[in-house]
């Protein structure tokens, strides 16, 4: 029996539109929908929340915290005076820090562009150059 007819029978209460077999096989059907309605919620609501534990536990594990014996360093910049004899090399070596620069080149192409010249520039004595340097004290 079609849906429509179900309800149109329905309507009427009338027993010889039914048999019992009808009426059994239209509540079983209505069971196994109302079961799989609730096991899909069910599956939905317990994934929802094991995504949910899964984030939240990613997020707690990578923390920022620092140990009590970091010291934080600065960026800071200073004007170097350029003397006879000095070089880009020379005055970058002065200043070079292995912690914050891959190598000595980085460093100089830093220098370089903070200063808006080329790498193979000529310096004249006399120049002053910016520098950047690092210190753990706050200016």
């Amino acid at each position: 029996m079609t849906n429509a007819m179900y309800a149109a029978a329905s309507l009427y209460n009338d027993p010889r539109f039914f048999s019992k077999s009808e009426v059994r096989i239209r509540a079983n059907k209505v069971r196994r929908q109302r079961i799989f309605q609730l096991q899909l919620t069910t599956t939905i609501i317990i994934a929802t929340i094991v995504l949910f534990a899964i984030i939240f536990m990613c997020s707690s594990f990578s923390s920022d915290a620092q140990s009590d014996m970091y010291k934080p360093e600065f960026k800071y910049y200073t004007t170097v005076m350029v003397h006879s004899g000095d070089s880009l090399w020379s005055i970058a070596s002065d200043h070079y820090s292995e912690d914050y620069y891959d190598d000595l080149n980085s460093y100089i192409t830093e220098i370089c562009r903070i200063n808006r010249m080329n790498t193979d520039s000529i310096l004249n004595a006399g120049e002053s150059l910016i520098v950047p340097y690092y210190s753990c004290e706050y200016k």
